[in-house]
């Protein structure tokens, strides 16, 4: 196994808190899966600030920042059914990926958050 890639990104959950609600933020940034999960979610502003972590942590692991046809919304944070999160790429991201790192690979991931912060830790690994 070779590592391509490592990312972190910690998010002020009150930071966020004011870009959520302007109404363009949420739909310019997550998929419509990761808005129905934290709107069923008590505590949502976490679960959007650690999505937008793993968003960023993501993008740093591949090298570009969220530049270059990479888009925030095409990189999709779930959670299996034993609720370990893990990142699904679609679209333009997608292609770029694929393209950029030309063959197989996994993307690991892992969350986290307490009081005001959420934060994020990606592998990218071939």
């Amino acid at each position: 196994m070779k590592i391509y890639g490592i990312g972190a990104d910690i998010v002020k959950v009150k930071r966020l808190k004011k870009s959520v609600k302007k109404k363009t933020f949420i739909p310019k940034l997550f998929n419509q899966h990761e808005i129905n999960k934290c709107k069923k979610t008590k505590n949502y502003l976490h679960c959007y600030a650690k999505r937008f972590a793993a968003k960023e942590a993501f993008s740093k692991a591949l090298g570009t920042g969220i530049s270059k046809g990479i888009n925030f919304k095409e990189i999709i944070v779930l959670n299996n059914k034993n609720g370990k999160p893990y990142i699904e790429l679609e679209g333009k991201t997608k292609y770029i990926v694929k393209k950029k790192l030309k063959k197989r690979y996994k993307i690991s991931l892992s969350l986290t958050d307490e009081d005001n912060y959420a934060v994020a830790f990606v592998t990218i690994t071939s």
